[in-house]
């Protein structure tokens, strides 16, 4: 019984030691989208996905979509009645802007990944 109760400290120890990690990696992951200056976002297109997938933002503000994945490609589009928007083809490193021009809530895809997906609430 004294090596379950050991081997149960071990992964609680294991556990312990990832969360701190994954909360570091939040917390300087999260400097990537912090607020620029006012109105200036930026977004991260990094493991298949945007980071962060969600965004509240005023109209006018500027989003600042950066593809930070070494070697995919990304394309981001939004279609919608009140605006629309296309990157084109994003190479490694490279950033575009999106001025949001219309209040509403926005979708942005990528579209090379299909699952990829950005929810924009412009007020």
């Amino acid at each position: 019984m004294g090596r379950s109760l050991h081997a149960l400290r071990a992964r609680r120890g294991e556990g312990a030691a990832i969360g701190v990690a994954g909360l570091a990696l939040c917390l300087l992951g999260g400097l990537a989208w912090a607020d620029l200056e006012p109105g200036h976002f930026q977004v991260s297109q990094r493991g298949r996905a945007f980071l962060p997938g969600e965004l509240g933002i005023d109209r006018g503000d500027i989003v600042q979509i950066v593809n930070d994945d070494g070697d995919l490609l990304h394309h981001a589009y939004i279609e919608s009645d009140q605006f629309s928007f296309d990157s084109g083809d994003q190479e490694p490193g490279s950033k575009v802007d999106v001025r949001f021009t219309a209040s509403g809530n926005f979708t942005v895809l990528c579209g090379i990944h299909p699952k990829m997906k950005l929810l924009v609430h412009v007020r």
